[in-house]
């Protein structure tokens, strides 16, 4: 399948202001874009790109003073196949484990291990280990909190989501990332885009999406705590221990946000057809 994919963010800036984005595709996506028109910005300024300690590409830019707009548009073929689910799965034990997985067993800003740790336990130390053990914590997750963007807070972390049982996909993801990393399994924090592929389409304004990966029997596996069920049309951004490290823009200097609109939908040719 072909899905049109992309945004465009406006702020008004006071001065001159450094941005750093994490808005382009994952580099284990590149490949599959059939054509684009990324990171571009109006006005134009110079873009330095780089990768981050994660792998994630990364933009660095100076804003002019006034409204800048950062966009992209583009076309990627998927495969159209939903997340994979393989309920054989084990889970490795730590001292087992590779050591580029282990950053993903400590706690981190939004994903407090040790508040949690207990309650995990008590929760799920009866269940059994692997694939079961991370889709009991996503049943756990998506039951106890329930999704509003009306509930999206910028500093609250996965303990206080699951304290107060409410939020937005980030804390969903961000609870689940914290109750395996209780289990001893590494979980890492995704976003992306996720269109209305095989659901009923929502009548909310799209947004970035987030997710998580669990690594099991030696490969990481996709999880959706908030969804809850395989989807369709999943394309990676970053990935990173929690939002902290994959925000999509960091900004030096005070701005106001004028316009935020993301997109993700089927389209059956490879071209860009004005909005």
């Amino acid at each position: 399948m072909l899905i049109r994919l992309g945004f465009e963010i406006t702020h008004s800036f006071p001065e001159p202001t450094p941005m750093l984005l994490t808005l382009n595709l994952h580099d284990s996506r590149r490949a599959d874009i059939a054509i684009a028109k990324e990171l571009q910005t109006s006005p134009a300024v110079p873009l330095q790109q780089y990768h981050d300690g994660f792998g994630n590409v990364c933009t660095r830019l100076v804003s002019p003073a006034g409204s800048f707009t950062v966009s992209s548009d583009m076309v990627v073929r998927d495969t159209g196949w939903t997340d994979a689910v393989v309920p054989t799965a084990q889970q490795i034990p730590v001292y087992q484990l590779p050591e580029e997985t282990l950053l993903y067993l400590l706690g981190s800003r939004y994903c407090e291990t040790d508040k949690l740790v207990e309650k995990a336990w008590d929760l799920f130390g009866h269940t059994p280990t692997g694939w079961a053990r991370v889709q009991a914590i996503c049943d756990y997750v998506h039951d106890r909190i329930q999704f509003g963007y009306e509930f999206a807070n910028a500093t609250k972390g996965a303990a206080q989501a699951l304290e107060e049982g409410r939020g937005v996909c980030r804390d969903f993801a961000h609870s689940a990332v914290a109750l395996c990393r209780c289990m001893n399994i590494p979980a890492r924090y995704c976003t992306g885009y996720i269109g209305d592929f095989g659901v009923p389409p929502s009548t909310a304004p799209m947004d970035f999406s987030a997710w998580f990966e669990a690594f099991l029997d030696g490969q990481w596996y996709t999880f959706d705590a908030r969804h809850n069920f395989p989807r369709i049309g999943r394309v990676l951004i970053a990935r990173g221990r929690d939002a902290a490290d994959v925000a999509i823009s960091n900004t030096f200097g005070p701005n106001t946000l004028e316009r935020f609109e993301v997109w993700s939908e089927e389209t059956f040719v490879e071209a860009l057809i004005p909005r």
